[in-house]
């Protein structure tokens, strides 16, 4: 017999008559900013709050992302990330650097460097705080955190109210970064609840990561960033 199918909404309903099977289905949702629209906004905040995960542009790469506190999510993105080590915690992306200080240790000497680099294409790794520790109940000696330059994703953080866990999007086949958000929904919207996406062309480069735990700054990795603007 020939399976029928029809789309509406956010839903598949597959059909082999007279029986009618109705399965989710992720969404690609296009949206736009100055300003972003509320309600947008109030759906890709429901499904964080939900323990789901969206796929988001960070200014040089997509990433894929869930509520920091939500551990059906943390588990959602090491499936999708398979690669990320096992003892690496993933980094929390941030919409100010008054929300860093929420998980990480802000001195004065940290805070002048971040006022540097965010927003920007920058990871900066900082000794955790207590409260971070605290409210995952686990033990965790640093934090990676980021403000990307991507008005869309300070924008849904900042509705959130919260920082959001983020994995890089695996490279593709070909062994190339995805920089459409068209391809991140082929190859993933099976596995994720939306992508939110602008339209645009990211780069498809990494961050710039520097290790501020100590007195001086060190560099893990030159990306994208600058040195120059440290």
């Amino acid at each position: 017999m020939v399976q029928n199918s029809c789309m509406f909404s956010n839903f598949v309903f597959l059909y082999n008559s007279p029986q009618k099977l109705e399965l989710p289905m992720s969404e690609h949702l296009y949206t736009f900013i100055n300003p972003t629209n509320s309600k947008h906004l109030d759906r890709i905040d429901q499904i964080l709050q939900n323990h789901g995960v969206v796929a988001l542009p960070m200014g040089t790469s997509w990433a894929f992302c869930c509520n920091y506190m939500s551990k059906k999510g943390i588990d959602k993105l090491r499936k999708l990330n398979p690669n990320h080590p096992d003892d690496r915690p993933f980094s929390l992306i941030c919409n100010e650097i008054s929300m860093i200080s929420q998980v990480g240790s802000v001195g004065n000497q940290n805070y002048r460097t971040l006022n540097k680099i965010f927003p920007g294409p920058f990871t900066a790794i900082l000794s955790s705080n207590r409260q971070l520790s605290k409210r995952l109940g686990e033990k965790r000696q640093t934090v990676g955190v980021r403000i990307p330059n991507e008005p869309l994703t300070l924008d849904i953080i900042s509705h959130h109210g919260e920082p959001l866990v983020a994995t890089s999007v695996p490279m593709d086949e070909y062994g190339q970064m995805m920089t459409m958000g068209y391809q991140v929904f082929e190859e993933h919207g099976h596995a994720i609840d939306m992508v939110v996406d602008l339209g645009d062309d990211l780069p498809g480069t990494e961050t710039t990561v520097l290790d501020l735990t100590g007195d001086e700054i060190v560099v893990v990795r030159e990306g994208t960033g600058s040195l120059e603007v440290l």
